[in-house]
């Protein structure tokens, strides 16, 4: 690869935005997973409300689902992001049109907005046929520990692995998949997410199975995430986390009671936010 050095001679008169170095991508990124973070907790303080959390009309949560994307995702996929934003300012370097980095994640998120949106259409479609042996006292613990313990077997699977060696090393698709232009980076973000969907869908399954809306658990599910992608031994962690979401859907299935940060959704004082058609 080339020097990210511009040609002898040639003055770089672009805004200062578009040649900031990687401390300053890094720190615009988690600053804007920061500030997700705190628009979360305050819309979402008090809602949990365990198990089968109503999730409220489309548009609310479209617009509180995209803030969690951003508040869990953009720490793990920094990385990427940093690469991407090099890789664009050496082509600029050498008269390709510049792209921002956002424009990357843009369609990053998008992926991550689709999956959000199935989700809430499945969540739909089930209650439209009603949620009664779903109650707590029936069949709820054993549905929320059982999509717990599935989200643990495909830890293991092959299709797992692939997506998240994808997230943990992106460099030869960013080298080998690069698209021109502001339309290849969308569709470049949308890909990179849709590989991150792969990876993570499992995870996300289990944060709907114990409360959408508890910032405890949203907090347990993006460590988790950010371990597996960014830390040394992400892969090898990925079978310590397969025992955990089993051995934890077990226990939920077993004792519900007994499960720290876990609200009970009949228990007196929770918030109303149960299932409902």
């Amino acid at each position: 690869m080339s020097s990210l050095a511009p040609p002898r001679g040639q003055v770089d008169r672009s805004s200062p935005l578009r040649s900031l170095n990687p401390v300053w991508t890094a720190a615009l990124l988690l600053g804007a997973a920061l500030a997700a973070w705190i628009v979360t907790i305050e819309r979402m303080w008090g809602m949990d409300a365990g198990p089968g959390t109503d999730l409220g009309g489309l548009g609310w949560f479209t617009g509180i689902w995209v803030t969690m994307m951003a508040a869990m995702m953009l720490p793990s996929v920094a990385p990427m992001a940093l690469l991407f934003a090099r890789i664009s300012g050496e082509r600029r370097s050498h008269g390709r049109a510049f792209v921002p980095t956002w424009v990357f994640l843009a369609g990053y998120l998008a992926a991550w907005t689709a999956y959000g949106l199935a989700a809430y259409g499945l969540f739909r479609l089930v209650t439209a046929f009603g949620t009664d042996w779903l109650a707590w006292d029936r069949a709820g613990p054993y549905v929320t520990g059982g999509a717990i313990a599935a989200a643990g077997l495909y830890q293991l699977t092959p299709l797992k692995e692939v997506c998240l060696r994808h997230c943990r090393g992106p460099m030869h698709y960013v080298l080998h998949g690069w698209r021109d232009g502001k339309l290849g980076a969308l569709r470049m973000g949308a890909e990179h997410g849709l590989f991150c969907v792969g990876c993570c869908w499992g995870l996300m399954v289990a944060l709907f199975a114990v409360g959408v809306m508890s910032l405890f658990w949203m907090a347990v599910v993006a460590a988790v995430i950010f371990a597996e992608k960014v830390l040394p031994y992400g892969l090898r962690l990925e079978r310590v986390f397969a025992v955990a979401l089993v051995a934890l859907g077990i226990w939920i299935a077993a004792a519900p009671g007994s499960v720290p940060g876990l609200t009970d959704p009949d228990a007196p004082g929770s918030p109303s936010m149960q299932m409902s058609p």
